[in-house]
């Protein structure tokens, strides 16, 4: 089966490129997750974090953002001190403060799924790549989701991460034409996650 030429040879990368990669995503801890784990990945490659993901899960307690957002001094010094993941300390400094906004547009948008998912007006964009050259790395809606994150004080959500992350969870289908997942996802539609 033809699949996008990123997932390469690698078990991980192919299994995430399958399961996950493009497929919708409304459940807030998930979409907390990515958030983190795109934040992280900045400067780094997609499988370099994929591989520290399990790490990622133990060391910020399943990406609770309730319990994330509780995070102090020590937990800051136990996650610097953690070689599982990426011991970058305004990455570690940016997921607390991350979760305690995130909580906050919790609160005033009733989830962070309903806030998000706004951006795409509630429904995947169906992109029609021919190759990953095609493929942007930010388009106007992830400039549009930056600035909105930006605002209440959210980290690492640069136009270009934004654009990762919305192809992490689906707010758009980006597999080219060619990969068998392209059409999957556009026959599927707005399923929520298999992961």
């Amino acid at each position: 089966m033809n699949r996008c030429a990123w997932a390469g040879d690698d078990p991980l990368m192919i299994d995430y490129h399958y399961r996950e990669w493009g497929v919708p995503v409304h459940d807030d801890q998930q979409l907390f997750e990515f958030l983190i784990l795109e934040g992280a990945q900045a400067g780094l490659s997609w499988s370099t974090i994929l591989k520290k993901r399990e790490n990622y899960r133990r060391a910020f307690c399943d990406f609770d953002p309730t319990v994330v957002a509780r995070f102090d001094d020590q937990d800051r010094a136990r996650l610097m001190a953690d070689a599982g993941i990426v011991r970058n300390r305004l990455k570690i400094r940016s997921a607390i403060e991350n979760a305690k906004v995130f909580l906050q547009v919790q609160q005033e948008f009733g989830s962070f799924d309903a806030y998000v998912w706004q951006f795409v007006n509630g429904a995947p964009i169906q992109n029609r790549w021919e190759t990953l050259v095609d493929v942007p790395a930010q388009t106007p809606e992830s400039v549009q989701m930056s600035k909105a994150l930006k605002k209440p004080g959210f980290r690492f959500v640069g136009p270009t991460i934004c654009y990762a992350f919305m192809q992490a969870v689906g707010m758009v289908n980006d597999h080219v034409v060619g990969c068998f997942r392209h059409a999957d996802l556009r026959s599927e539609g707005d399923l929520g996650s298999i992961a």
